[in-house]
């Protein structure tokens, strides 16, 4: 059983997957860009087994504006935005099958951070968050940890999140395991799970 899995069978309530910042901008770093392919079919193997089941798919993503309002500090810091609004960095990347799918917009690394996602996963009878996306360390750890805070239980999908550094991702994933329960499976368990 891998690292932190509990029985998924015993999960209760209605899953929910959640596909995290599968935007060009995030590709644009070379050690993601490598996966970039398998985490798109991995991405699209979820979003089919949830149509199938009837499960929910939200997709969450980063965009800022221009105007500086909306940046981090370590952005204001560097005074270099990224990802704006309407630009061809805040696509989602070629092949990524979301058109038409429910989304939410953030300017943080966490999904829940400024944003109506739990309310709307609670409105929708969801209990359980299957993770997905980019970047591992950073936006889908952040979102799992807030989800943790929100009485959300958390699975990652290890074949559909990636990462510019693998070290970094590691240790988060073994904290969130461990520390919070939550789940690293493979993309078989997940596709059950949702489908």
């Amino acid at each position: 059983m891998p690292r932190g899995e509990r029985a998924l069978d015993a999960m209760p309530g209605r899953a929910a997957l959640l596909i995290i910042d599968m935007q060009n901008a995030f590709f644009e770093d070379e050690v993601l860009e490598r996966s970039r392919s398998s985490l798109v079919a991995a991405c699209n193997e979820l979003i089919a087994a949830a149509d199938r089941g009837g499960s929910i798919v939200l997709v969450a993503r980063t965009e800022h504006e221009t105007d500086r309002s909306t940046w981090t500090l370590s952005m204001l810091d560097d005074e270099q935005g990224f990802i704006f609004r309407g630009t061809a960095q805040a696509e989602p990347v070629e092949g990524l099958h979301v058109e038409g799918l429910e989304s939410v917009t953030k300017t943080r690394d966490s999904a829940f951070f400024g944003t109506d996602l739990a309310e709307r996963l609670r409105l929708l009878g969801v209990q359980d968050l299957v993770l997905a996306g980019v970047s591992t360390h950073n936006c889908v750890a952040h979102t799992g940890a807030d989800a943790f805070a929100a009485d959300f239980r958390v699975t990652y999908v290890a074949d559909a999140i990636g990462s510019t550094n693998e070290r970094y991702a590691e240790a988060m994933l073994e904290i969130l395991s461990v520390e919070y329960r939550q789940p690293i499976v493979g993309l078989a368990t997940a596709v059950d799970l949702l489908g």
